[in-house]
């Protein structure tokens, strides 16, 4: 039917030269091969009307019928896309190139929904479906320009086709289950929960990140999974209770509320495993190359983390040396390249502390004993030091740094403590309850006020301004809490021109790593069986990233094993070949 009507028009499309029209539903003809829109319109003669009249027929768009309550049907997939479009907005506000959104985010959302078949695509065979009145033909120019078509949207520039659209990708492939819920304000919100649907990559709430996080890796910029998460618990990014900023008629209840309310903070390693999964869901391509110039790179976060742990500048040169030695600052090692099995998932801030803690190894051993040894013979020579900067002090560093993170710490579980869980803006289900839910948030409100004042308990300050550094050391500072410009000469010594550690020893977290796939991690991390004072560097790191200290611990295990695997390798061959010598022979006595 569609050859018929397209017979007579030849005009090669405008975006990829092709002569290969269709029609819309709405009378228009876009382009098979790249699915551009023009704005032609097929004439029709009807003869009903006047001889000769001309009649066009002008499509509705996904216009929806409102409810009797006042709110209109939407999808999931709609209130995730507002979910994305808050989070970007809130990343361009923190500064992120505006790229971002409508070049990258946009297409891998794009994709995603293809990928799903929620959208662009036609629906699979078999599915029990019932068809909407989507798109209508009619005489009249009733259109709702807030909701374009689907067909409109591939249509779209990288630059006009973005997250600003509020349409309805499901609704526009016409077709939805016949089971839908009545305890959901979603039209597929009990359908998007049937189990089915975990055969594919659902899309959760902790998946926005994910997505977020891919788009910032994808332009490489200076945030890490870390910060982002940070940024989200500060509220600097929409994620708890961002259902409040959807709009009036988008009607929350039932099934809608378990999707979309989350009652927990986001977690690392979730929101890690869940961007991989996406990306090799999405059949990504490999991403920018992580240079020596790059932010995600070990030496350029090492520089930074050795900032906020307040440790001396010349660690860094020790840093870079470890980088190299094993080789994980390598640019195939650290781009990422999804659905390759072989190569190791990096977490770059992971890594780059766990680097710092393996060099704070090197040099001060952190066996509870040798470190305050050194601290205490750097301690003699600064008394009589007269030239130069101090020598480092571990002792001295970790009093100044315990003292501080004692403060932060506690200073964050007040706040984790004190967060307000229930919504802001209060959820209506009907306008006839909207004045009474009104009126009751209001008089919550004024009666939490009253008892404010009378238990005299400060009122919330405003959010602070987001920050890279949680801990921030000034060398301005006359007390001498900051150690960035001391120096580690007290630790090391030279050999044949070169500075060497004095400490000869070395100590492994685990000899054997254990396969990450079966056990989850590589090695088992219990306070008990390690040194305090490694305890306690891997806390601090854990603090700064905002992660568990065996994260820290699984990654220094693989920077040592590949540090002293040749060593590792020997001693293994060794013992093996002790073995086999202490093996009891077999008597060669034969039995009666």
């Amino acid at each position: 039917m569609d050859e018929e009507d397209t017979r007579d028009f030849n005009e090669r499309c405008a975006q990829c030269s092709e002569v290969n029209w269709g029609l819309t539903d709405g009378g228009r003809f876009y382009c098979r091969s790249c699915h551009n829109v023009t704005e032609r319109t097929r004439e029709v003669v009807n003869t009903d009307f006047i001889t000769n009249s001309r009649v066009q027929t002008i499509s509705k768009g996904l216009k929806k019928q409102e409810k009797n309550d006042g709110g209109y049907e939407w999808y999931i997939c709609e209130g995730f896309q507002l979910v994305l479009k808050k989070q970007v907005e809130a990343l361009q506000a923190l500064g992120v190139c505006p790229q971002m959104k409508d070049e990258i985010l946009c297409n891998f959302w794009r994709c995603y929904l293809q990928k799903s078949k929620q959208a662009y695509c036609k629906r699979p065979a078999g599915e029990t479906v019932k068809a909407l009145s989507v798109c209508e033909s009619s005489t009249d120019v009733d259109s709702d320009p807030e909701r374009p078509s689907l067909l409109h949207l591939l249509s779209l520039s990288e630059s006009e086709g973005d997250l600003q659209t509020d349409c309805s990708f499901a609704s526009s492939v016409s077709k939805v289950s016949e089971s839908t819920s009545v305890y959901s304000g979603s039209v597929d919100g009990s359908l998007y929960l049937m189990k089915n649907q975990k055969e594919k990559l659902r899309m959760t709430m902790p998946m926005t990140l994910s997505f977020c996080y891919l788009a910032l890796l994808w332009v490489r910029e200076p945030i890490t999974l870390s910060e982002l998460l940070r940024f989200v618990v500060e509220g600097h990014i929409p994620y708890m209770n961002v259902f409040q900023h959807f709009p009036e008629k988008m009607k929350l209840c039932g099934l809608d509320l378990k999707i979309f309310c989350v009652e927990s903070w986001p977690v690392y390693e979730e929101v890690f495993n869940k961007m991989h999964e996406l990306a090799a869901f999405l059949d990504l391509p490999r991403f920018p190359d992580i240079t020596e110039s790059c932010f995600l790179h070990p030496d350029m976060l090492c520089m930074k983390y050795l900032m906020e742990a307040n440790l001396p500048d010349e660690l860094h040169h020790w840093t870079c040396r470890v980088v190299k030695k094993i080789g994980i600052g390598e640019v195939d090692f650290l781009t990422l390249m999804p659905g390759n099995k072989s190569t190791r998932k990096v977490k770059y801030d992971v890594l780059a502390a766990a680097v710092i803690v393996v060099v704070l190894k090197l040099l001060f051993l952190l066996d509870d004993h040798y470190e305050w040894l050194l601290s205490e013979f750097a301690e003699e020579r600064n008394k009589n030091n007269t030239e130069g900067g101090p020598y480092f002090e571990f002792k001295k560093w970790y009093e100044v740094v315990k003292h501080s993170l004692d403060v932060e710490q506690k200073k964050l579980d007040e706040e984790k403590a004190k967060y307000l869980w229930r919504c802001e803006k209060p959820l209506f289900y009907s306008v006839k309850n909207k004045s009474k839910v009104l009126k009751r948030r209001q008089m919550v409100v004024n009666l939490q006020n009253q008892f404010g004042k009378l238990s005299g308990s400060v009122q919330r300050a405003e959010k602070p301004n987001p920050s890279s550094f949680q801990l921030s050391w000034s060398e301005e500072n006359t007390d001498g809490s900051c150690f960035h410009g001391h120096s580690l000469k007290g630790v090391l010594q030279e050999k044949c021109g070169l500075l060497t550690t004095m400490n000869p020893d070395y100590w492994l977290c685990t000899v054997k790593l254990c396969n990450e796939k079966l056990c989850g991690h590589l090695a088992h991390y219990r306070e008990v069986e390690f040194p305090q004072s490694y305890h306690f560097v891997l806390g601090l790191f854990s603090f700064l990233l905002r992660i568990q200290p065996s994260y820290i611990h699984d990654e220094v295990c693989m920077i040592e094993h590949r540090l002293f695997n040749k060593k590792l390798c020997k001693k293994l061959k060794y013992n093996s070949v002790l073995r086999k010598l202490k093996r009891p022979k077999t008597s060669n006595i034969k039995p009666m």
